[in-house]
C-alpha cells in the first residue's frame, strides 16, 4: 500500500472514503466535528438515536451524498477516552482496514490528530494506526486456484496533518510502522506455508536472500559442519528426516566494537514429535513450529531496513522432527554442544534440544544478551491461555525492557518463575540432565532445561506457543500464523537503541 503524509483538513480531501476514529463519548472535536457540520448535524443523529455508539472496532459506512469531497464516510469507535491505549488503536484500525478493503474501496483518507494519546508521541500513534491497518488487511491465499475471487486490494492511504511541523514526525511513523508490518508479513508467510514449501533450506535461502539486498551476512552450517561440531543434541532431532538440516547464522553489525545481542528462533519446519509421535488432530498447525525462527529472521531483516545501530546475531537452527528407523528413541542419550549429556524421555521436546546447541553456540560471539523465540510448550497454552507470551529468564533488567515493549506492542508477557525446586525436575539418573521434567510446570522446566546451556550470559526465554497461531480472525491478526515477536522484539531493539 502506498501511503503518504499531507498537510490540510481531512474534509476537504478528495478520496472514495475518509476514515474517521470515533470516542464513545461527546463532544465532537477535530475532523468529526468538522465533519459533522458539512454533513448539517448527520453524525449527531446517527449517534443520539444509538445507531452507532463508538464502542471499540464499531464501525459504520455511509455516503456523503455530495456533503464532503470524499464520497463515504468510515465512522470507527475507540471506546472511552480514558481506556485508549496504542492497542486500543491498532486494533480499531485492523477493523476499520478490513470494512474498507470489503466494501471494495481502493484509497481512503484519515486525519491525524496529535491529541489523540496525548501521553504518546506523535510518531508512535501513527505507527500503531499504519500496523493496525496493513496487519488487518494481511491476507494468506497463495495456494487457493479454482474458488479464488479476483482479491481486493487497497492501494492508497493519504494521512491528512494540520499542523506543518508534524508533518516529519508523522512520516516517520509511517514508515516506521510499514516496515515493522513487512517484517510480520514475512513471518506469517513462513508460517503458513505448508512445511513441504518451507523446508530448512528454504528457510536458508531467506536468510541468504536477505543478505543479496541488506548489509547482513549469513553462514549456513551443513550437517557436515555439524558433526566436526559435535552438535549431538540438535543432531539428534535431525537424524529421523530426510531433508537435510540447516543451522543458520545471521549478522548485523553496523557497530564496530559494540558487543552483539544475540536472538535464537526454533526453527522446526515440522514437528510431528518423532517417535513420540503426536496425535493426528491439528498436526497440520506444526508446520508452525519454526515461527521463533521466522520471527528472528523477519527482525534481522527489520533491523537493516531501520539501520538500527545495535550490533544483532540472529541464529535459526532448523530442522524437520519426525519418525523413521534412524530416528531418536527415548532413552536415548545424546551430548551436546556444551559437553553436557541429555536423556531424551520424550521426543516431542525436541525444541529444547535443538536450541541447547543453539544457545551454546551463541556463546561464541560473547554477546551481552541472548533471547530465545520458541513455540515450545503446550504447557503454556495451559498456563496462559491465548493472550499472552511466556516469559522465563536470568536477567531482571532484560525481562523488564521486554515486559515494556510488550504493553507497547500489545505483544504482552507473562513472567513465569525458575525458582531451584523446579531444576529437581530435569535430573536424570543416568545422565547430566533429561529433556523433559513431566506434566507439572511443563513451560518451566522447559526453561530450566534451556539455563543449563546460557552459562552467565544475561538471557530470556520466550514461549510463543499460545500465541503463534490463530483459530480464528482477531481485529489486525487474521486466522492463522501470527507473526508474533517481530513487533514486540523490534520495540525492544528500538528502546535500547534510544537509550
Amino acid at each position: 500500500m502506498n501511503i503518504q503524509v499531507k498537510k490540510g483538513k481531512v474534509t476537504q480531501g478528495q478520496s472514495e472514503l475518509v476514515l474517521i476514529p470515533v470516542f464513545e463519548e461527546p463532544p465532537f472535536e477535530g475532523a468529526l466535528k468538522t465533519a459533522d457540520k458539512h454533513l448539517n448535524g448527520k453524525l449527531s443523529e446517527i449517534f443520539q438515536s444509538g445507531e452507532f455508539k463508538g464502542k471499540p472496532r464499531e464501525v459504520h459506512l455511509f455516503h456523503t451524498l455530495g456533503a464532503l469531497k470524499a464520497k463515504r464516510i468510515l465512522l470507527v469507535g475507540l471506546g472511552q477516552r480514558k481506556k485508549l491505549s496504542l492497542d486500543v488503536l491498532r486494533e480499531a484500525f485492523g477493523k476499520a482496514a478490513a470494512t474498507i478493503r470489503k466494501s471494495g474501496v481502493k484509497g481512503f483518507i484519515s486525519p491525524v490528530d496529535s491529541g489523540l494519546l496525548k501521553k504518546e508521541k506523535l510518531r508512535d500513534v501513527v505507527q500503531a494506526m499504519v500496523e493496525g491497518s496493513l496487519l488487518g488487511l494481511y491476507q494468506f491465499n497463495l495456494y487457493k486456484t479454482e474458488s479464488r475471487e479476483e482479491e481486493k486490494e487497497v492501494d492508497e492511504w493519504t494521512l491528512f496533518v494540520e499542523d506543518e511541523k508534524k508533518i516529519g514526525e508523522a512520516e516517520k511513523g509511517v514508515k516506521i510502522g510499514q516496515i515493522i508490518s513487512e517484517g510480520v508479513y514475512l513471518a506469517r508467510d513462513l508460517g503458513n506455508h505448508p512445511s513441504n514449501a518451507v523446508t530448512p533450506s528454504r528457510l536458508a535461502e531467506e536468510a541468504q536472500k536477505i543478505a543479496r539486498e541488506f548489509p547482513v551476512r549469513v553462514t549456513v552450517l551443513e550437517r557436515e559442519d555439524m558433526e566436526e561440531l559435535k552438535m549431538g543434541s540438535f543432531l539428534g532431532v535431525s537424524k529421523g528426516s530426510e531433508e537435510p538440516p540447516k543451522f543458520i547464522v545471521m549478522e548485523y553489525t553496523p557497530l564496530k566494537k559494540a558487543r552483539p545481542l544475540v536472538l535464537v528462533g526454533k526453527s522446526i519446519t515440522f514437528d510431528s514429535g518423532g517417535i513420540s509421535l503426536k496425535p493426528a488432530e491439528k498436526m497440520e498447525q506444526m508446520k508452525g513450529d519454526m515461527s521463533g525462527g521466522a520471527a528472528v529472521l523477519a527482525i534481522l531483516k527489520v533491523a537493516a531496513r531501520l539501520k538500527l545501530q545495535i550490533n544483532l546475531i540472529g541464529i535459526l537452527p532448523s530442522t524437520e522432527n519426525l519418525p523413521s528407523g534412524t530416528a531418536t528413541k527415548p532413552g536415548d542419550v545424546l551430548t551436546s554442544l556444551s559437553g553436557k549429556t541429555i536423556e531424551v524421555i520424550n521426543t516431542d521436546a525436541e525444541g529444547r534440544l535443538i536450541l541447547a546447541d543453539a544457545l551454546t553456540y551463541a556463546q561464541r560471539f560473547n554477546p551481552e544478551a541472548i533471547i530465545d523465540l520458541a513455540t515450545l510448550t503446550g504447557a503454556v497454552v495451559v498456563a496462559l491461555g491465548s493472550e499472552a507470551i511466556g516469559l522465563l529468564g536470568t536477567s531482571p533488567d532484560l525481562k523488564e525492557k521486554i515486559k515494556k515493549a510488550g504493553e507497547k506492542t500489545g505483544e504482552r508477557v507473562w513472567e513465569l518463575p525458575l525458582w531451584e525446586g523446579y531444576y529437581d525436575l530435569i535430573k536424570s539418573d543416568i545422565a547430566d540432565i533429561k529433556n523433559t521434567g513431566g506434566r507439572s510446570a511443563g513451560t518451566i522446566t522447559a526453561a530450566a532445561f534451556l539455563s543449563k546451556f546460557v552459562e552467565n550470559t544475561p538471557w530470556v526465554h520466550l514461549d510463543i506457543a499460545a500465541v503463534a497461531w490463530t483459530e480464528s480472525d482477531r481485529p489486525y491478526i487474521p486466522k492463522g500464523n501470527s507473526g508474533v515477536g517481530v513487533r514486540l522484539l523490534t520495540q525492544y531493539l528500538m528502546d535500547l537503541e534510544s537509550r
